[in-house]
């Protein structure tokens, strides 16, 4: 084979790999890489070591099998900040923002924390400012708790076993058993809630946005000062809210336009 087609060849497989870790909706193994992409033990563990180097993929903690690295995870939300689709995310937004009178944001779980990957601010006075690339905890914030709570059970007790539940506020959750009570309540019901718990005086509602395979891939949530907007009238917003995270599920699907 031509030096130039066999590097090709490589990149190739490399990518199919780090493909089959991402499309794995939990921990993937050496022997379901090898599956996946079909090939042979010797040479999906070379690409893994390569890719793991590389930052693009990690190990579990218990070293056994392999997950999204932390280079990988910043590439995914670098690429959903700026891509093409981001002005139809922003125009999703803008509308919800019309609608319920307050911020609204996109955001997904990245690693430890949330990440926003888009923010459109209401124009009242008296707001907080976080910009897209901004990061919250997990464990007081209503997109946070949804991520938690949506998790598979292992990876989500795994998650859990390594988080400092900080206290942000004296609403701040910071038992592990009073937390993991209130993330099977947001687990059968969709909708998760901030009642002061990360800012004192701000409530937040959020809702999941759903992959193809139906798994929560990201959230979008309004929130608002309590003074204005206390949290009971906020839950009225629901369907408003799970209309517009059907609209940003379109634009993250392959066959967004």
């Amino acid at each position: 084979m031509h030096p130039a087609q066999d590097s090709a060849s490589a990149t190739l497989r490399a990518f199919a790999v780090i493909e089959s870790v991402v499309a794995a909706d939990r921990p993937i193994s050496l022997t379901e890489v090898m599956a996946a992409v079909a090939l042979p033990k010797p040479t999906a563990h070379r690409i893994l070591a390569l890719l793991e180097r590389a930052g693009l993929i990690a190990h579990e903690p218990d070293g056994k099998r392999y997950i999204v690295g932390p280079r990988l995870a910043r590439l995914g939300s670098d690429v959903l900040m700026h891509s093409s689709l981001r002005g139809a995310r922003r125009a999703i937004l803008h509308r919800l923002v019309d609608e319920v009178g307050e911020t609204c944001n996109f955001t997904m779980l990245d690693g430890d924390e949330v990440i926003y990957l888009d923010r459109v601010e209401t124009a009242s006075p008296l707001r907080v400012n976080l910009q897209p690339g901004s990061h919250v905890p997990l464990h007081c914030t209503a997109s946070g708790k949804l991520f938690l709570a949506m998790l598979p059970r292992a990876q989500r007790n795994r998650l859990l076993d390594q988080l400092q539940l900080t206290p942000y506020t004296a609403n701040t959750l910071i038992g592990r058993k009073s937390l993991e009570q209130v993330l099977e309540r947001i687990r059968r019901d969709r909708i998760s809630t901030d009642d002061e718990e990360y800012l004192t005086g701000l409530v937040c509602v959020a809702v999941p946005i759903t992959d193809a395979k139906g798994r929560t891939c990201a959230s979008v949530a309004v929130h608002a000062p309590v003074a204005r907007m206390p949290l009971e009238r906020a839950l009225q917003h629901l369907p408003t809210l799970r209309r517009a995270a059907e609209a940003l599920a379109a634009t993250l699907s392959d066959n967004a336009a």
